[in-house]
């Protein structure tokens, strides 16, 4: 059988055609489109060393591989991480400036007249870690037990000095919710970022801190810190000490979830930059073996979620913590005006 010339063209146009469109649905379907042409910066709204850091220093090699782009990490402390959440929110919706932190951060600036952001409507988070809090205390004080400090609390009103990241912070959420159940009082003390805050009780400035364990781990097995409990549902085990007990178990009826931190890109950014990250999140950071192991070592939790399971995860953390703070009359707006519904 012989075929013309011209059949013989069409034929070898539509097969390549096929081809081009099929080419182009695999690169579309892997989130391969998108390949960075400048470096990606990350505004880190804490200073170094804290937890936001750290969460964050720690999934950047596998994004940089997975995207094949450099990434730069930007410390802008203030305003409890409000400043820098804010700068990234101003910058241009290019897709190459993202910011990091808890979950409960972004959602509770509004609820506190901070910063007029909807985690939910503004923006495609990437959590990575959960993160646990542990009372701490200089290896030299004089509280043995949880029970010391909260009858000092309580026989001390406003003077025992609590060192943390600043307002809203982990350490701020955590020392709330044991003042909101035991009914103490007592000295706020801020830093810049959570290392600073557990700096502070190590050196003798501040005599307890309520930051987390991620940020204290290197203090604790130095015999640096006491840890007088976590703020945790169960026992926490901490590699290098041993056990740090939970508050729940040591005090009856005491309630606490996991504070979720990640990277988070704001919305209106081209739809294949979130795309990219998503699938780099998928193959990449949900089995790196690097997150797992620093999530072990410094008493973490390896819990990398996006999209839909990401903000029922959050949800589930800064949800009590919006009503906490409000029922402390630390907000501006009731949490239910903003689509937060008492637990």
């Amino acid at each position: 059988m012989q075929f013309s010339k011209k059949f013989v063209f069409v034929l070898l146009f539509a097969l390549l055609g096929a081809g081009m469109l099929f080419a182009a649905a695999q690169q579309q379907a892997s989130g391969g489109d998108w390949k960075p042409s400048k470096p990606i910066h990350i505004i880190v709204p804490w200073g170094a060393g804290g937890s936001t850091d750290q969460a964050t220093r720690i999934v950047v090699p596998e994004l940089e591989k997975g995207l094949g782009a450099r990434i730069v990490i930007d410390n802008q402390p203030g305003a409890s991480g409000s400043t820098g959440t804010k700068n990234a929110m101003d910058a241009p919706r290019d897709g190459y400036t993202w910011t990091a932190g808890a979950a409960a951060d972004l959602a509770t600036y509004k609820v506190a007249g901070m910063l007029d952001t909807d985690i939910r409507k503004d923006w495609d988070i990437f959590l990575s870690v959960a993160n646990i809090g542990v009372v701490g205390v200089n290896v030299d004080s004089k509280y043995q037990t949880i029970n010391d400090l909260i009858a000092d609390l309580k026989a001390n009103p406003g003077q025992i000095s609590i060192a943390v990241a600043g307002q809203l912070s982990a350490g701020h959420i955590n020392m709330e919710m044991l003042r909101s159940h035991t009914g103490v009082d007592y000295k706020l003390v801020t830093y810049d970022s959570g290392t600073h805050a557990v700096t502070a009780v190590v050196a003798g400035e501040a005599m307890v801190t309520t930051q987390l364990a991620v940020e204290m781990a290197d203090m604790i097995r130095g015999k640096k810190i006491r840890p007088l409990a976590a703020f945790s549902m169960d026992d926490l085990n901490l590699e290098g000490y041993g056990v740090i007990p939970s508050l729940a178990k040591l005090l009856p009826g005491f309630k606490c979830g996991l504070n979720y931190f990640g990277i988070y890109i704001p919305k209106g950014v081209p739809p294949e930059i979130v795309k990219a990250v998503t699938k780099v999140w998928q193959e990449r950071v949900m089995n790196s073996a690097d997150v797992k192991k620093y999530a072990v070592d410094r008493g973490a939790i390896f819990a990398p979620s996006y999209g839909e399971d990401a903000q029922k995860a959050a949800f589930s953390y800064y949800q009590p913590v919006a009503w906490l703070y409000h029922d402390a009359g630390k907000t501006v707006v009731s949490p239910d005006t903003l689509g937060i519904p008492r637990p």
